[in-house]
């Protein structure tokens, strides 16, 4: 065979195994697709799963407060209670003490008129502060009896909000472990370099549309909103935890870094780094949980990998007002949060925008 034939062959095998390789790269994107779509489904099943927890831990605590002060309440009605049955008691045994006859005694000694008003008004009041401290007793007992009542239901109400967050618990472990089970069978499907390249890509383009689509609401939002300008060095941290800045190194292939990472506790508050409009705030491939805010002029800040949004598109939140709770959803290992900061759609260095 002659040289520029065995080339000719040599380079039809590399083509044949490019295509081959392709096609593979193509059927592992195929699968691990509908996988996302599974990682999806199980994420947003935990974030609701975590609303609830959020909301329930809400109630608990707004009816152990409400307990606190019932029992509080409790507490200065016995007291009173007890004085007002001193008090009768007191009255009692000077009544018994001075004798039913007494009243009697007295009006048929009496010389004149006069002194007879004195005596009959005399009666009249000790019997009219009598009846007032009887009634008075008696709306404490009522009172007592009313507060005793709502301490039983909330108690009972107490019961019944903790076991909801137990099951809720339960509930949360199992969606966790399906995700976990949704991940490894992702991590297994791309486990080549240009798969990974490729999955990278595609995830780019699917937040590229996100913020095209969060531009488009920004224009139909207020015009109340004065952008970022001059506030470069003092932006609020998003959240609590160390900032990886990754801004603009390589992630893999030719692909950069577009934000930073900050390490977290699952479940820690993510705040708005200033005071703005929420333009998206849903699942998206690769970031998972995202929320994006419109701050005015064509600034946007992102929040990307949240357990949970707890914020709505149209929603106004104030500069620190938290938006999402800490996660690691979009396929991360740990807990963290995914920031980026955009001028009229392109990335910059958040780092320099933050408060050191």
């Amino acid at each position: 065979m002659s040289v520029s034939a065995q080339q000719t062959e040599e380079l039809k095998d590399i083509q044949a195994q490019i295509k081959q390789k392709q096609q593979q790269i193509k059927k592992q994107l195929a699968e691990a697709k509908q996988l996302q779509q599974q990682l999806k489904a199980a994420e947003l099943n935990i974030a609701r799963t975590v609303e609830k927890i959020e909301n329930t831990r809400n109630e608990l605590r707004n009816n152990q407060r409400q307990h606190k002060e019932l029992v509080n309440q409790q507490k200065s009605l016995q007291s009173q209670v007890k004085q007002q049955q001193q008090a009768l008691a007191s009255q009692l045994k000077s009544m018994y003490m001075v004798g039913e006859n007494d009243f009697a005694k007295m009006l048929f000694n009496l010389e004149d008129a006069s002194k007879m008003e004195r005596t009959f008004s005399y009666y009249r009041y000790l019997t009219e502060a009598r009846k007032k401290q009887i009634d008075a007793f008696r709306n404490l007992v009522t009172e007592l009896r009313e507060v005793s009542e709502q301490l039983l239901a909330k108690q009972h109400e107490l019961e019944i909000l903790e076991k909801e967050l137990t099951q809720q618990q339960v509930q949360l472990q199992q969606q966790q472990d399906l995700r976990q089970i949704t991940l490894t069978k992702i991590e297994k499907q791309i486990d080549s370099e240009a798969a990974k390249i490729e999955q990278l890509q595609i995830n780019e383009q699917a937040l590229l549309k996100a913020i095209e689509e969060a531009e488009r609401n920004a224009k139909q939002g207020p015009l109340n909103l004065t952008g970022l300008a001059g506030l470069k060095g003092k932006l609020l941290l998003p959240t609590q935890g160390k900032m990886r800045n990754m801004f603009g190194r390589i992630r893999q292939g030719q692909i950069r870094w577009k934000g930073v990472l900050f390490n977290g506790n699952t479940g820690a508050p993510v705040r708005a780094v200033h005071a703005g409009r929420v333009l998206y705030a849903d699942w998206l491939r690769g970031f998972g949980l995202v929320t994006v805010l419109s701050h005015g002029d064509g600034y946007m800040s992102l929040y990307g990998h949240n357990q949970a949004l707890l914020k709505k598109v149209g929603d106004t939140v104030q500069s620190g007002e938290t938006i999402a709770l800490v996660g690691q959803s979009g396929g991360q290992s740990s807990p963290n949060l995914y920031f980026e900061i955009r001028h009229k759609g392109t990335p910059i260095n958040p780092s320099q925008w933050l408060k050191k």
